[in-house]
């Protein structure tokens, strides 16, 4: 499995999203605010129907949805919002993008700055990592909840890409114009997940061991920390054993 999909399945099980789930509103909205400048009607703005989708999954109230998306078409007032994208490197050579939301630039610039630093890490130019990674929509499903023929009867029916066996769970693969449908029918069939979002997968990966890796979860724990990121993508790879020492 790949150190992404290791790190999200590790914080589901902790409960670390529960407790901030605070934090998960807040960017579920910074999301749909932009997302709804191109268009208050999620039926003709891909952008909004998926964050729409992301925030109810978070059981976000029906008018924290509505106020946002006004924000973002302009009917409320609310904060202008810019997206930053960060490119860089981590402990090993591991390679990061960082994708920020922000109504200050300079202050989130020097503060993602330093985080590199302080972890062992750097920030590199922009397209310095970006070419080793591909958006696609990822779907992860406990072994226990789903047998591996129903999941492909649904990748197959509803426009999914791949079916991967990830040892204690199955990945569901889509491309991100096909992901809400598969997301859809996994929720029509009854189906738990422990995670289901449009994310990054790297073509290659860079295993850690030791301090490397310590250093790496705890960079990677300060980024998402951060109050104006959004999401954060690595190729880094470990022991899911260590990862789980390390994440603890």
């Amino acid at each position: 499995m790949s150190g992404h999909s290791k790190w999200h399945s590790i914080k589901h099980k902790k409960g670390a999203l529960d407790a901030k789930r605070g934090k998960i509103f807040t960017r579920l909205i910074k999301e749909i605010t932009i997302a709804a400048r191109a268009g208050g009607d999620p039926d003709g703005n891909p952008r909004l129907r998926t964050a729409i989708a992301a925030a109810k999954a978070e059981n976000m109230p029906a008018d924290n949805i509505k106020r946002a998306i006004q924000r973002g078409t302009g009917e409320l007032p609310g904060a202008t919002y810019e997206e930053i994208t960060f490119e860089g490197y981590g402990p090993g050579g591991v390679a990061i993008i960082v994708e920020a939301t922000t109504d200050n630039r300079n202050r989130t610039v020097s503060e993602i700055r330093h985080a590199f630093s302080k972890h062992g890490g750097n920030l590199g130019e922009t397209g310095s990592v970006r070419f080793m990674f591909t958006k696609k929509g990822i779907i992860a499903i406990p072994k226990e909840a789903a047998d591996e023929e129903k999941l492909m009867g649904i990748v197959l029916e509803a426009g999914g890409e791949d079916l991967n066996d990830e040892g204690d769970t199955w990945e569901i693969i889509t491309e991100p114009q096909n992901f809400e449908a598969v997301a859809q029918a996994v929720r029509d069939a009854g189906i738990e997940t422990v995670m289901s979002e449009i994310t990054m997968i790297a073509s290659t990966y860079t295993k850690l061991e030791g301090s490397a890796a310590s250093q790496m979860v705890r960079l990677l724990e300060a980024l998402e920390e951060h109050d104006d990121v959004q999401n954060v993508y690595s190729n880094f790879d470990m022991d899911a054993k260590q990862l789980e020492e390390v994440a603890g």
